[in-house]
């Protein structure tokens, strides 16, 4: 059984304040794009008897060792509370840039969630499957629902968004840079915006622009120039609205649908029409 998990990008993100376990309160508005890697479970006949998951991988490099995997985590976790759940094989093939803001490792571990559940029918419910998944991170229950989302807590506090920009093509530019989380916060001095992101994002795009900030895109643009760079490339080339992602270190252009533009980058960035 093969399956698809996407990437997001953040529209707005507000940092608001530090929490008493360490975390930071946001406000952010989630949106899936189809930029998708691929996962594939199979049984495993042939599996040694002191690993349950035989891991390979292809496509983009994958930094970390397989503890660190959330693929390998999220079995890990059904496991605990499935003990019958047979020994598998597992390929991920990555597309998605990591460390990236786009979310693509969230993802991977969150589909890995709903394949297991629809594979080996466990029966999981969606509330019990998005428990599982703020298990491996903040903006992993997103993507078991996978729909446009206002998001507040950690970014584990969901709130479905009627927000549909089908009308709009995305491109998607990643200079390469690895952003440190330490680094991208150590410039944010959190504060409540006078204006949510759920109510900018109710506006029309072409209102956004002075209205809907990332709150790390400032510190780390100062740190990696690029980010400025491209963001004022894309606006110069037509953009409605352009914007860092997550901490970085992509950022995002919404174009009308129809453009017709030749994007002038170095060869060694990523960049993805949508």
């Amino acid at each position: 059984m093969i399956y698809f998990p996407g990437c997001k990008i953040n529209l707005g993100l507000n940092i608001i304040s530090k929490r008493n376990d360490g975390y930071h309160n946001l406000e952010t508005v989630f949106y899936p794009l189809p930029l998708k890697d691929a996962v594939e479970i199979i049984r495993s006949a042939d599996a040694p008897p002191e690993k349950d998951v035989e891991f390979t991988t292809s496509g983009l490099a994958i930094r970390g060792g397989e503890s660190d995997n959330l693929c390998i985590r999220a079995y890990t976790i059904i496991k605990k509370d499935f003990p019958g759940l047979p020994k598998i094989k597992m390929h991920l093939h990555k597309n998605i840039p990591m460390g990236a803001g786009l979310g693509g490792g969230s993802a991977d571990g969150a589909f890995v969630l709903k394949l297991l559940n629809d594979k080996f029918k466990l029966g999981l419910s969606e509330e019990k499957l998005m428990a599982y998944a703020l298990q491996l991170g903040s903006d992993c229950p997103f993507f078991i629902n996978n729909r446009p989302a206002y998001a507040e807590g950690r970014g584990d506090l969901l709130q479905p968004l009627p927000l549909d920009l089908s009308g709009y093509r995305f491109v998607l530019v990643n200079p390469g840079i690895h952003v440190k989380t330490s680094e991208a916060f150590a410039a944010v001095k959190p504060g409540k915006p006078s204006v949510n992101v759920r109510e900018v994002v109710s506006q029309p795009v072409a209102t956004w622009r002075n209205l809907l900030k990332n709150d790390f895109e400032a510190g780390v643009a100062a740190l990696h120039p690029e980010i400025a760079d491209i963001k004022e490339i894309l606006y110069k080339s037509g953009a409605v609205y352009a914007s860092m992602t997550g901490s970085g270190s992509t950022v995002f252009g919404i174009f009308p649908f129809g453009f017709n533009q030749a994007f002038l980058f170095p060869g060694h960035y990523i960049v993805v029409v949508l």
